[in-house]
This record gives structure tokens, C-alpha cells and sequence, in this order.
């Protein structure tokens, strides 16, 4: 409904909501301002109140400063009552009255879920479409059940929602907060404590799902979270930079986002390697090796350990060596922070050994200086503590004494210690009788070779049992600057609760770290992604169904709680084992308190899903959740073969495709990627880079880009020209599956071998 009188109407209503909001910003800068003026004046409690109010201000103000396009989406109105608008953010004018209702807020839930049927006490329903601060259009639905229409896929704010769809591409994804629809809402929502699957074939939004549903437990859960964040785990770095903007601008800061490649503090897992060796790599048999592998760091000699310390000989005897090490186990403390305690009691074996050696000796030489004197007996004098603390300093740093000790309990470095193994055949025979001689011979690689994704997982269970390695500060250094941080988080949480802002995403510790650490390390999620033993409040784990039960296991040990929501599709997994999400979880599977489906396909034409679903089942590997396309394009499908793929025959192909996007969307708008297998994308990078146009190799920033399906994995483009498909698919029919699924308007096949099976 685009009616004149209608659409001034509400003009006016959202100019006035958006004059609240430049008034919030204002208000909450300028107070801000007038806070920070003081500066570091006043009493370290004074300082602390500051810092408290500064930061509640300033991250309300860039909360509001992320929510600009498209602020005001929706209207409510109820069947008793004052209709409500619906927007990203709750607003309050001056007067405390509700001018805008959070999407988020359990009064808006009927603006997704309310239907004829059940209109949950509502009325009707308003889309309202904005282009930056302008009504431009207008949807109503009347909840009337004379009107209700049998539908096979019901669908509320249709025209937005198509428009959304129809919209081109914009190399990063763009938040569904105005046309969420009922089933996804219902998901958002969902009162799980533990592990919530969202499985969804391509196009069903579970992406965006999962994202808004962090959205809303970050506003539902808002005292839980504030102090532990949220993690976000994509398949890879381009899908990070894809989502980047949706949590942002629905108004959320506190979220950390990482690959498993990048999920360890300092390790940047490039490398490449076969998939059979990351599969083996995340095999759950790697628990026991790397416990073995531990434990021989700490060792018990077979016999008695001679020991030069000036003219003493000390002895370090298996007896002392074994119950050391008892007591440092028992402390359960990590490898290389148990060492302390086992130091300590072999150092202060070897004190008492010495002091009784010099004792004797001291004793029978006096004795005897005494008796050729023609003496009685001489009482010694010692000052027996000042002594003992002298001589235990010099056996710590007797060079004899540390090397035997280090031989008995050395520190290690996980990176040092995996790289070992992977270096020696024989060190990682010794603990590895659960794999056999393939297997072992498979995992070698020089030491100097890159880590790789599947190493992370393995370093990171290696990081839990060895600890961080000794560092140069001294124990008297650590607890007085442990002692200041409790100090100054003390003052932060009293300020906290004095001021009323506990509720806030400001917590004691974040604004403890802000008075002693820079700038640049002062938030939230700077602070979780450099601490390796961060656990976070909830994690997000998109293109879950490629997790190893060894990536699971690093990513509970960031969550003990078990809150995750999970996203994937068993149809889009590369390798072909694993029929069920209980089986794919591993040792998450006992944490899966439900699995939701989106059954609905919004983003890919009917065409080209019902295409992509009969190749894979024609390769053995059908979809086991089928869903329904709601677009139809007869023109979705263009298949050309040709003697050979070269320049001419892809510039051919390039040129349509960008003509047809130019005449669909507008001048250079809309985004194509060229997809093939990983084996052929060194030979079409080549090729393309022959041709007259800008191709690149980046899928967020490229109009035009290459890529292999592995990487397309997660991303959507306008148009896709997938090239051999058949050599795709002989890698994975996953694979296959997730390049033929990602365009929104229009699949270009060129192929100069035979179409896989199915292919019509």
C-alpha cells in the first residue's frame, strides 16, 4: 500500500523516532565528554565511578550509532489497545514513553509469529520499507480469518520479503531483523539451556537465524553475557567478513568471531594438507597419544643421579624424583605449572642432603681442629633458616642441578611438542598404539611445515595439559599485581551497583582491565580472543556438520555451560559419513537438547534446488531434509558445453552474465563468482586473469571473483558460473552441492566433460 496520505503519515511517526535517536546520541556523547574532562583526579574509588559511567555511556552511544538504515521496520496493532512500532533498538523519548519497541522484546513476537489463525490478540501487522531515513512503502495484513488463504508455504510481509530476496548482492550479509518469518522467529526464540541444532538446506536463512538468535539472547541473557561474551565460529575468514555487519547492526558489540584455524591466541593455521589426514587428525584417539605424550615429559630415573655442587656430591634418587612427581600431579595443576611443586620438593631434598653434608663435614673438622687443640666440644651457631634459603637459591640456579631436574620435568611448548611428534616417527610410535603403521606413517611431516586447521584442535588440547611456559616474572610480582587488579576490580563493581548500571554490558573486570591495559585492549571481545582460556557465555558454530569430535572437544572447553547454537546441513558435508547430527557432534552429543528445521528455501529458485538436489541423489548421496524453494525463475539455468574451457569461451559467458545483472539490477550491481574444484583453481585463476575484466579472488569485496566450492562455502552471490562441475563433484558431492546452491538468481553451467549423474 503506497498510499500518499498513509506514507506522510508515517513519515512523521518515524521522523519523530528518529529525532529520539539523534537526541540519545547526542546526550550520551556530551555526558561522556563532560565525565572524561575530570581525568585521573580525585580518590582511586572516585576514578573508578568515573570509568564506570564513562564506558555505560559510551557503549550505549555506539549501540545507537550501529542501528542508522532501516531503524523503524514494523507496526503492531493490537485488537484492545495503542498500536506500536517495531524497530532494531527500544527507544524511549524524554518522557520515558516507548516510542519504539526492541524486535527482540516478547511484546514484538507476534510482529514475526502471529498469523489468521493465530493472531495472538493482534489485529494487523505493518511492513514498513525505509531507504535510509524514507518511507517508501508500505504492507498491511489484516488478522482476519475470512481472509485466511490455504497456502502451502505461509509467508507474512511477502512483499518485503521479496524485495529483500530480489535485492542484489552486497558482498557482505544483510540482517532479516524486518522479515523474519515464523518459523525462524520460533527458532530465534527458542527456550533451549544447552545445545540447539538448526539444521537448513541452502537458502533457508540459518545463517542469519543463528546470528539473530545470538541477537536475542545477547538482549534476553544481557547480565549472564555481558561478562562472558559470545563466540562465533564460521567456516572461514571470507564468511567472517561476509557476517561481519549483522550482529553490529542490531545493535550487538560483545561478540567474538574466529575460525577454528584462528581459534588459538598467536596461531594462524594456514596450512594445507590432505582431507584423510585432517580426518585422522580429528579422531578422538588423539586424547590418549597426547596424554601419553605429556606424562613422558616427567620422568623417573632409573637409578641415582650424581650431582657436582661446588666440592658436595649430591645424590637425585628415583625415590625422590617418583614422589615429586606424585605430588605435583596431584596438585592438578597443568604440565608446566605443576613443575613448580615438583622443583620445590626435589629442591628441598637436595638442601637437606647438602646442609647435612656440610654439617658432617663442618662437625668433623672442628672435632678434629679441637682435639689437636687439646679443646672440648664447640657449639656451632648457625642461623639455620637464612642458610637454607641461601643454599636453596644456589642449587636452583647450580647449572648440574637444573639440567638434571629439567631431564626429570621439562617444560614444553604444545607447538614444540605436536611438531615433535609429527617429526619423529619413533617419539610418536611410543604413544600412539591405538593408530596402526599407516596411520602413524601418514601423520609425518618435517618440523618447520605450517600448521593446519586440523592441528588446532590437538594444540589445544596439548595447551590445556601443558600450561603456559614459565615466564620471567617472579612469584612476588605476580600476586602484587594480582592483588591491584582484584583491588581495582573491587572499586569498579562497587561503582557498578552504586550507579544502578549492573544490568549494562559493562562489568568489573572489563573496566579493571580498562584502567590498567591500553585502549586497544580494553573490550570485551579483545580481551576473550587473546585469552586462550576465555569461556564464553554462548558459541555460535555455523557449517557445523565439518567439525571433527576433536573440534568439539576445544569448543566446549571454551563453553562449560554447553549454551550453543549450532547451524549446518548434512547434504552441504564434504565427506560422505555421519547420517545424523547426534553422530556428528561427538562429544557434544549429550549436551543436544534439540534440533530445529527450516524447511523453507528463501534465497535459491526453485530451479536450481531441485537441480542440485537430484545430482546428489543421483551420486548416493540424497538430501535428508528437503526443502521448498518459494521463488520460481524459469530463466535460473543456463548450460553451455564447449571443446575446451578457455579464455574466449569464459569471457563469452562472463560478458552475458554481467550484462543480465546490469539489466536486472542496475549498472554494475550485482555479484558473480566463477566456482570449480580446488584442483582446478590454480589453472582458472590463470585463465581469468587473461581476460578484459577485473576478476579477483576476494568474495566479499570482487564484483566478480574465483573460488573453490570449499571456500563459496557459507557465502551467496547473484549469479554463479560453476565450471567442470564434474570435477567438484569427483572431490566431494557435498561440494558439488554447496556451488550449485549459491546464486539467487541465475546457475551458468560451462563444462567441457560429461555432467555429472541426475544432471537434466
Amino acid at each position: 500500500m503506497n498510499d500518499p496520505a498513509e506514507l506522510a503519515r508515517e513519515q512523521a511517526a518515524v521522523d519523530g523516532i528518529y529525532q529520539v535517536l539523534d537526541d540519545a546520541r547526542i546526550r550520551y556523547r556530551q555526558r561522556q565528554r563532560q565525565i572524561q574532562a575530570h581525568g585521573a583526579t580525585g580518590s582511586p574509588q572516585n576514578r573508578s565511578e568515573r570509568d564506570v559511567m564513562a564506558a555505560h555511556l559510551g557503549d550505549q552511544a555506539a549501540r545507537l550509532e550501529q542501528v542508522e538504515e532501516h531503524l523503524v521496520f514494523g507496526q503492531l496493532t493490537p485488537l484492545q489497545g495503542e498500536n506500536f512500532y517495531i524497530g532494531r533498538v527500544g527507544l524511549q523519548d524524554e518522557n520515558h514513553s516507548q516510542v519504539l519497541m526492541d524486535w527482540r522484546a516478547r511484546a514484538a513476537t507476534p510482529f514475526y509469529q502471529a498469523t489468521a489463525r493465530h493472531p495472538l490478540g493482534m489485529a494487523s501487522r505493518r511492513h514498513i520499507g525505509l531507504h535510509r531515513r524514507q518511507v517508501i512503502s508500505l504492507e498491511d495484513e489484516a488478522f482476519d480469518l475470512s481472509h485466511a488463504r490455504d497456502k502451502q508455504i505461509e509467508l507474512q510481509g511477502e512483499g518485503a520479503l521479496l524485495a529483500a530476496l530480489q535485492a542484489g548482492r552486497s558482498g557482505h550479509m544483510g540482517d532479516i531483523v524486518a522479515t523474519i518469518q515464523g518459523e525462524q522467529d520460533r527458532i530465534i526464540r527458542a527456550d533451549t539451556s544447552q545445545i540447539l541444532v538448526i539444521q537448513g538446506g541452502p537458502g533457508t536463512g540459518k545463517t542469519a537465524v543463528a546470528l539473530h538468535r545470538a541477537a536475542f539472547l545477547l538482549y534476553e541473557q544481557a547480565e549472564r553475557l555481558a561478562k562472558s561474551g559470545v563466540l562465533v565460529v564460521g567456516p572461514s575468514s571470507a564468511f567472517l567478513r561476509y557476517i561481519e555487519q549483522v550482529l553490529p547492526a542490531l545493535g550487538e558489540t560483545g561478540v567474538v568471531s574466529s575460525t577454528m584455524a584462528t581459534l588459538l591466541p598467536g596461531i594462524h593455521a594456514e596450512g594445507k594438507e590432505h582431507p584423510k589426514i585432517a580426518t585422522l587428525k580429528g579422531d578422538l584417539r588423539w586424547v590418549k597419544l597426547i596424554k601419553r605424550a605429556v606424562r613422558s615429559l616427567q620422568r623417573v630415573p632409573d637409578d641415582n643421579q650424581i650431582l657436582l655442587v661446588g666440592s658436595s656430591k649430591l645424590a637425585l634418587r628415583p625415590k625422590t624424583v617418583k614422589e615429586a612427581i606424585r605430588r605435583a600431579r596431584l596438585s592438578g595443576k597443568p604440565h608446566n605449572q605443576a613443575r613448580e611443586i615438583f622443583v620445590n620438593y626435589v629442591l628441598d631434598s637436595l638442601t637437606d642432603q647438602y646442609l647435612d653434608t656440610e654439617n658432617r663435614r663442618e662437625e668433623a673438622e672442628l672435632a678434629a681442629a679441637a682435639s689437636t687443640a687439646g679443646l672440648g666440644e664447640i657449639e656451632i651457631d648457625r642461623d639455620s633458616l637464612s642458610e637454607r634459603a641461601l643454599v636453596r637459591e644456589d642449587l636452583r640456579s647450580n647449572l648440574n642441578v637444573r639440567r638434571a631436574v629439567n631431564l626429570c620435568w621439562l617444560p614444553y611448548s604444545a607447538q614444540n611438542l605436536l611438531r615433535r611428534l609429527y617429526a619423529y616417527p619413533a617419539f610418536l610410535a611410543r604413544f600412539a598404539s591405538e593408530f596402526n603403521d599407516t596411520e602413524q606413517e601418514i601423520l609425518y611431516r618435517p618440523k618447520q611445515a605450517e600448521f593446519t586447521p586440523a592441528d588446532v584442535p590437538l594444540l589445544d588440547e596439548l595447551a590445556e595439559l601443558l600450561g603456559d611456559l614459565p615466564n620471567s616474572s617472579s612469584p612476588s610480582s605476580q600476586q602484587a599485581s594480582a592483588f591491584a587488579r582484584k583491588q581495582e576490580q573491587s572499586r569498579a563493581q562497587a561503582a557498578i551497583e552504586g550507579q544502578g548500571l549492573g544490568g549494562g554490558i559493562v562489568s568489573a573486570e572489563i573496566l579493571a582491565s580498562r584502567a590498567g591495559a591500553s585502549a586497544e585492549q580494553s573490550s570485551l571481545a579483545e580481551m576473550a580472543y587473546q585469552d586462550r582460556t576465555w569461556t564464553y557465555g554462548h558459541v555460535v558454530v555455523d557449517e557445523a556438520q565439518e567439525l571433527s569430535p576433536m573440534d568439539w572437544r576445544s569448543l566446549l572447553r571454551r563453553c562449560p555451560s554447553r549454551s550453543f547454537t549450532v547451524v549446518g546441513d548434512l547434504a552441504q558435508r564434504i565427506s560422505s559419513g555421519g547420517s545424523s547430527w547426534h553422530q556428528l557432534l561427538g562429544p557434544a552429543a549429550d549436551a543436544l537438547e534439540e534440533e530445529a528445521y527450516l524447511t523453507v528455501c528463501y534465497r535459491t529458485p526453485k530451479e536450481i534446488m531441485d537441480l542440485a538436489e537430484q545430482v546428489t541423489t543421483a551420486a548416493g548421496r540424497p538430501s535428508p531434509y528437503p526443502v521448498q524453494a518459494v521463488r520460481q525463475d524459469p530463466n535460473s539455468l543456463l548450460t553451455e558445453k564447449v571443446v575446451t574451457i578457455d579464455a574466449a569461451s569464459v569471457e563469452q559467458v562472463l560478458k552475458e552474465e554481467l550484462d543480465y545483472l546490469d539489466t536486472c539490477l542496475g549498472k554494475d550491481r550485482g555479484r558473480i563468482a566463477l566456482v570449480c574444484s580446488q584442483h582446478d583453481l590454480v589453472t582458472f585463476q590463470h585463465l581469468s586473469s587473461q581476460l578484459p575484466f577485473k576478476i579477483g579472488t576476494d568474495p566479499i569485496n570482487d564484483r566478480v571473483c574465483i573460488l573453490d566450492a570449499v571456500t563459496a562455502k557459507g557465502l551467496e552471490f547473484d549469479s554463479v558460473i560453476l565450471l567442470e562441475p564434474s570435477h567438484i563433484c569427483a572431490e566431494s558431492v557435498g561440494n558439488l552441492f554447496v556451488a550449485m546452491t549459491r546464486p539467487t538468481r541465475r546457475l551458468v553451467t560451462l563444462h567441457s566433460q560429461e555432467l555429472p549423474p541426475g544432471w537434466k
